[in-house]
């Protein structure tokens, strides 16, 4: 299989379910579960994205400067830190940490 039969594949398949989910019945979504599930699974994608963003490089697990970086962000997010705060300190223990060879 090439490349581009791979993509179109792909699409096929994410526009065939995304027309089955409008015929999803309203009430099943709207019930407390299936809204608590969706919520809760955003909430993991989301960090598993961080996560693998984070200390993933290729194949590879590796720690550098953005470990400390996503940690002081956590952080400041933890005390309820302004947005625009938490990614400039984020950025400069990055910078800084990177300034002194710490980790490239």
């Amino acid at each position: 299989m090439s490349l581009w039969s791979a993509v179109l594949l792909a699409s096929i398949i994410c526009v065939a379910v995304k027309a089955v989910g409008y015929t999803v019945p309203a009430h099943w979504l709207e019930a407390p579960r299936p809204a608590r599930i969706a919520d809760l699974l955003t909430v993991a994608l989301l960090a598993a994205l961080v996560a693998v963003q984070t200390v993933g490089v290729g194949q590879a697990i590796v720690v550098d400067a953005r470990v400390p970086a996503v940690l002081v962000a956590g952080g400041l997010l933890a005390i309820r830190a302004p947005f625009v705060l938490v990614v400039a300190a984020a950025a400069t223990v990055a910078a800084l940490l990177r300034l002194w060879g710490w980790a490239l």
